[in-house]
């Protein structure tokens, strides 16, 4: 559900990034006083699994199309929504501008969608009242399975939203939200289910770890390796492997494009911000589309992976499994680094 620049207008989009931007400072003014010493590597670790989980695409059946998780509502659980709407914003802005995965003027937009809902919204109002103490499994599946429903209808409407109040794209409202809610309650079941899984591993494995993001106090004293290595190997597997095996078919929000325009995603204006913007995001990204560079490729957003993509799948590339593993590692020190500031910050006052 990563927005590319051709759907927005500079005002909408600058007025997320604005959004985003106070609720990154309310976030770190948050994370100041609840951050530990042991809560940083899990930050940086989950970030980093987040990051590789969202490289792979999966079929939807019958559908023609495919998902990836969102990650907001997993990090929520596992952090708390304040340290999870930091870790995903770091996930983003390395997918937007080292891999050309989304926009750079839809940053704002897609930091805001994937991490206020889920992180301030499906987490507090839906996951923490279903899941209640955490010592009950079934209430831990069934939160978040319905939160992360929630959480991706609510960006998917958001979607819809920010893009027709643009009105650069000339998307209808009505056939748009009708083809975004149904595929993305899909993927939002799928994404359930991985959140469901990671979260039982973790309340196995150091339960402590959830009431620490559920009720703001640090960890225990006892080291939490165990959950910080598996969490890592999980994320190199994924981006350095299991990433070959992702669906070359649209991602939902392609889709739904597809299905209430009748063609594929429209093309980004070349003058003003937008041409400013893309320049700049060709520029930097070192492996768009999750893949090397060919000299043909432009970073253009969501739309290079699938222009760039094999046809074979699984999709054995090296390019893939070095955008996995450094995306991941880029990822994790942005993560680490923000919250080593904000604790030296605190330290300093």
């Amino acid at each position: 559900m990563h927005m590319a620049d051709a759907l927005l207008s500079p005002a909408v989009g600058g007025t997320f990034w604005a959004a985003t931007a106070g609720a990154t400072a309310w976030c770190a003014k948050k994370v100041q006083r609840e951050l530990d010493d042991r809560k940083v590597p899990l930050m940086g670790v989950l970030g980093a699994f987040v990051f590789a989980a969202q490289m792979i695409n999966f079929t939807l059946p019958g559908t023609g199309s495919s998902g990836h998780i969102g990650g907001g509502m997993l990090l929520a659980i596992l952090l708390g929504p304040h340290a999870a709407f930091l870790t995903i914003a770091s996930v983003l802005v390395v997918q937007a501008l080292f891999f050309a995965d989304g926009g750079l003027l839809a940053l704002g937009c897609n930091i805001f969608n994937l991490g206020f809902f889920p992180c301030f919204l499906a987490y507090p109002l839906l996951y923490k009242p279903l899941a209640g103490s955490g010592q009950n499994h079934k209430r831990i599946v069934a939160g978040a399975l319905l939160a992360a429903i929630v959480g991706l209808q609510l960006g998917a409407v958001a979607v819809v939203a920010e893009t027709v109040l643009s009105g650069i794209s000339a998307l209808p409202l009505q056939p748009f939200l009708w083809a975004m809610l149904p595929i993305h309650l899909a993927i939002g079941l799928v994404e359930g289910v991985i959140t469901a899984t990671v979260v039982l591993f973790v309340r196995q494995a150091r339960p402590e770890i959830l009431d620490c993001a559920a009720g703001g106090w640090a960890p225990g004293a006892r080291p939490i390796a165990k959950v910080l290595t598996a969490l890592a190997v999980a994320a190199m597997l994924t981006g350095g492997v299991f990433s070959w095996f992702a669906s070359a078919l649209p991602d939902g929000l392609e889709w739904s494009i597809e299905q209430a325009s009748g063609k594929g995603e429209p093309v980004a204006p070349t003058e003003g911000i937008h041409g400013l913007f893309a320049g700049v995001q060709e520029k930097i990204a070192l492996l768009p589309g999750y893949a090397f560079r060919t000299g043909d490729q432009q970073a253009v957003g969501e739309t290079v992976a699938h222009q760039a993509g094999p046809t074979a799948w699984p999709a054995v590339d090296p390019g893939t499994s070095v955008a996995g593993l450094v995306g991941g590692g880029l990822t994790l020190l942005l993560t680490i680094g923000l919250a080593l500031l904000f604790r030296k910050r605190r330290a300093i006052a």
